[in-house]
């Protein structure tokens, strides 16, 4: 199988619609098959929230509640050529669009959790001036276990210990900014 991501194979599966004049050949046919395979394995890897917000049928629901139950790996072959074989009835670019407000969800919170570590690494090495433009950022944060827990981070690091005390700071800093 590829190792595109299932983004860019629904994408290729999508462009790729042939016309009605012209029949695809046996390799494209066995690619699309592949493609749309790997797309119920990567929808059969979400969390049952996530694989919530798809347009599924009902007959693929249950071939992915199936999954869990299939153990033997013969088995879980034939059973993930079946899921691939039911993606084909699905409609693709709902599908797509879904997969890609769940793409955008992750980067944001990505981008988010990234100026979180970097309000944490700027406490830590620059000192009062970072706290007071923390704290007029977020002036409902507890100053006085934001001081502590940057105390204690800055003695860890400087001690060479184990980053505890800033696991907590970044707790502090996620819980204050509601993430």
């Amino acid at each position: 199988m590829s190792q595109d991501s299932p983004l860019a194979l629904l994408d290729q599966l999508i462009q790729q619609q042939p016309d009605d004049d012209e029949r695809p050949s046996k390799s494209q046919l066995k690619r699309e098959m592949h493609a749309l395979q790997g797309l119920g394995e990567a929808i059969i890897a979400m969390t049952p929230a996530e694989r919530a917000r798809f347009p599924l049928s009902d007959d693929m629901l249950a071939a992915v509640e199936e999954t869990s139950r299939v153990r033997s790996h013969e088995g879980r072959r034939r059973h993930m050529q079946y899921v691939g074989k039911l993606m084909r009835r699905e409609d693709l670019e709902a599908i797509k669009a879904v997969y890609d407000e769940l793409e955008q969800e992750t980067l944001r919170r990505d981008h988010a959790f990234h100026r979180l570590e970097a309000w944490r690494d700027r406490l830590i090495e620059e000192g009062d001036a970072a706290v007071e433009a923390f704290i007029s950022d977020y002036p409902d944060v507890d100053r006085q276990a934001l001081r502590q827990l940057i105390r204690n981070a800055r003695r860890e690091r400087d001690q060479a210990k184990p980053p505890a005390s800033a696991r907590k700071l970044f707790k502090l800093i996620r819980d204050t900014a509601g993430l």
